[in-house]
């Protein structure tokens, strides 16, 4: 079975103290249900209109796993906590393999 990752790239933070609460949050909601962050930070490098702003990657056992994980009751109370705190794109995506 293929792992999958969450993967968040954001393009602007408006509030930097809410996006805190919000993690204080979502971390743990993730970990709960089986993501591993591997990446969580400022890009070292950006390249063809890449944004320099926070990127997070966590990996999940399975798709099955990563939405459950975005779709459970742990991240959603995460994301009524980030409210519109910042501007992201999110996406689930199935590894090869």
């Amino acid at each position: 079975m293929a792992k999958a990752y969450l993967i968040t790239c954001y393009q602007s933070i408006k509030n930097p103290a809410t996006l805190a609460a919000y993690a204080k949050i979502a971390g743990p909601a993730m970990q709960a249900a089986g993501g591993r962050f591997l990446v969580r930070g400022m890009p070292a490098k950006t390249y063809e209109n890449g944004l320099n702003q926070r990127t997070v990657v966590v990996e999940f056992d399975s798709l099955e796993r990563a939405v459950a994980a975005h779709d459970g009751p742990g991240y959603q109370e995460a994301l009524r906590v980030l409210g519109n705190a910042a501007e992201r794109d999110v996406r689930v995506v199935e590894g090869v393999g």
